[in-house]
């Protein structure tokens, strides 16, 4: 499967990027440096100026590239949601039993996330901890209702609508498909953020992986 990925263009909302960062060195330079600093120091302290002196370039270049650190943060989670479904697709994709498809879709959102060496510039380990970290930072603003009509927040949807659509496949008079959906891939990024910092509320220890869990949980809950 990583070798199909490996050859995937990930396509994110142009609304996010004044330029495309992946069509050149300097972009690619921006999305790589900008996810070990904010993995570093957290989005708050993150800024133009002192992603600027790690790629060695004027900060006005960044701005070339993303209006805000803002737009760049809901760039890099969207290339990781949209990373998460792929996966899901080529995992699922010639999965029969819908209870298969539902433990290998769950798997992949629930599960420590390793870098894949396929993609040199995003390193997915680090962009997996800025996702528990700083996610929630995206939605949690005064904009969110125009930032999610201008389809900011598309790609994250399909995700969950992705596991909806298995568990309506595996039990359609379930009534709350979509809440059962958004809470456990919502569940998961706060199992691991528990599992890292506030480790007497979780039972799980740091290199553990939820999805068991999270497996046992769905489907005692849509049986």
């Amino acid at each position: 499967m990583q070798h199909i990925l490996s050859n995937i263009k990930i396509t994110i909302n142009e609304k996010l990027y004044v330029k495309d960062p992946e069509t050149s060195e300097l972009g690619r330079n921006i999305l790589k440096k900008s996810i070990e600093l904010i993995d570093k120091i957290g989005f708050e302290a993150f800024t133009f100026k002192k992603l600027g002196e790690q790629i060695q370039s004027n900060e006005s270049s960044i701005y070339r590239y993303f209006e805000n650190k803002h737009k760049l943060l809901m760039y890099l989670s969207s290339w990781y949601w949209s990373w998460m479904e792929y996966r899901i697709i080529f995992a699922t994709a010639n999965v029969i039993d819908p209870f298969q498809k539902l433990e290998k879709a769950i798997q992949i959102v629930t599960e420590n996330i390793a870098d894949d060496e396929a993609t040199p510039y995003i390193n997915e380990q680090l962009l997996h901890r800025i996702i528990i970290e700083e996610f929630t930072k995206t939605m949690r603003t005064k904009n969110v209702d125009d930032e999610n009509k201008a389809g900011f927040f598309l790609v994250y949807k399909r995700v969950i609508n992705r596991l909806v659509s298995i568990i309506e496949e595996i039990n359609p008079d379930y009534a709350y498909s979509k809440s059962l959906a958004s809470t456990v891939v919502e569940s998961a990024l706060h199992q691991q953020f528990l599992k890292q910092h506030l480790k007497t509320i979780t039972n799980f220890s740091e290199n553990d992986c939820s999805s068991a869990f999270f497996i046992d949980l769905v489907k005692k809950t849509i049986s």
